[in-house]
């Protein structure tokens, strides 16, 4: 008996030596929590379904942890080039409701655009981990094109939200490997510059009617504007300590459009009060912070940056979705991880902490 134990242990210790636990915690009740919201606003289909998708976001997770840093490192062109294929297959397969945003797999849907989520930092990350650094000007522009191309790509279907987190996660590798600041205001201001063209030229009318409503959701308060006055009267509603699981009139009845994917933090914060906000924003601090302590832990200049913009991509995520439920950013379609429904977005985040444990657990012995 005492044998058998001692190998049950060594066998469990082998199993889970990529794991993170700080980090896997703060997931797993992040999406104990998110369950619980899909469960009051969609009901116990919902939850079977994501909870299917976690299971499978958990597996590739605990695969990629297991894999060494720097075989993971070596096979990032490939990775990289291999969800491109997808991203292109789009145009050609997919479906959507505004575009083509969708592959229809027959058992699931896929979202290309979600995997570059993933390998976009990778690919800039091994670029720069062979230049180097701060990066000059050519090195620069060379991984300008590196987010472009794909950035373009998902923009093009049309995903605006998507497309600039995908180009976030990017820009951040490019600011951990000591880009300037002054870059960042050249860019914002051609972003300023191009606005008008974009606006004439390049935005959908739906894209025009969430600026507008945006700016003033009270002048189409019956139509467009419905969406971010029902989002806000939920999360004010919710007070302290919340109206209670299931208790959430505005989820309940309706009121709140796309309550298990865009605003399902609308329901969480009518449900359970600015106390179980509190709470979820905590754990993803936490999460963030984990992050970036094992990017600062790393040995080589790749582990660093994959791991750090990992952390800050997250906190965008969270501050896109929190901003935009609030009406302090236009709608974008943008989830708030791990508590709205979605199965592409959480495998690839999942999948995407999988590389930071990586990091953690397989640290070169010499940087490089």
């Amino acid at each position: 008996m005492r044998d058998f134990l001692r190998w049950a242990l060594e066998m469990g210790q082998r199993l889970t030596r990529g794991l993170d636990w700080p980090l896997l915690f703060a997931l797993l009740a992040l999406m104990v929590i998110g369950l619980s919201v899909l469960d009051s606003a969609g009901g116990s289909g919902l939850v079977m379904a994501q909870g299917a998708r976690f299971a499978v976001g958990l597996v590739a997770m605990w695969a990629i942890s297991r894999v060494s840093i720097l075989r993971i490192r070596a096979w990032t062109p490939m990775i990289y080039a291999l969800s491109m294929l997808p991203l292109l297959a789009v145009f050609v397969l997919g479906t959507g409701k505004y575009g083509r945003q969708w592959l229809n797999l027959g058992l699931f849907y896929l979202q290309p655009a979600e995997l570059l989520k993933v390998s976009l930092p990778m690919m800039v990350a091994w670029y720069l981990n062979r230049m180097p650094l701060p990066p000059r000007i050519p090195v620069v522009l060379v991984a300008a094109v590196i987010i472009g191309v794909p950035t373009g790509l998902v923009m093009l279907q049309p995903d605006f939200g998507t497309g600039v987190l995908i180009a976030a996660s990017g820009a951040f590798v490019l600011l951990l490997a000591g880009l300037p600041w002054w870059w960042v205001g050249v860019g914002v201001g051609g972003v300023a510059a191009a606005a008008p063209v974009a606006w004439f030229w390049l935005l959908r009318p739906y894209q025009k009617d969430r600026i507008m409503m945006f700016l003033d959701p009270e002048s189409d308060a019956l139509g467009a504007g419905w969406n971010i006055i029902q989002s806000k009267i939920a999360i004010g509603s919710g007070g302290l300590t919340g109206k209670g699981w299931g208790l959430g009139s505005q989820s309940h009845l309706n009121f709140i459009p796309e309550q298990t994917t865009d605003f399902a933090f609308s329901v969480l914060s009518e449900e359970y009060g600015w106390i179980g906000v509190a709470v979820v924003l905590a754990l993803y601090l936490f999460v963030i912070g984990r992050c970036l302590w094992i990017a600062v832990d790393s040995r080589d200049t790749y582990s660093r940056l994959l791991a750090g913009a990992t952390g800050l991509a997250f906190f965008v995520y969270i501050l896109v979705n929190g901003g935009m439920i609030s009406g302090l950013l236009p709608v974008v379609g943008v989830p708030m991880p791990l508590i709205s429904y979605g199965g592409t977005s959480a495998v690839s985040l999942l999948a995407g902490f999988g590389l930071v444990m990586a990091v953690r657990a397989h640290r070169p012995v010499h940087g490089g």
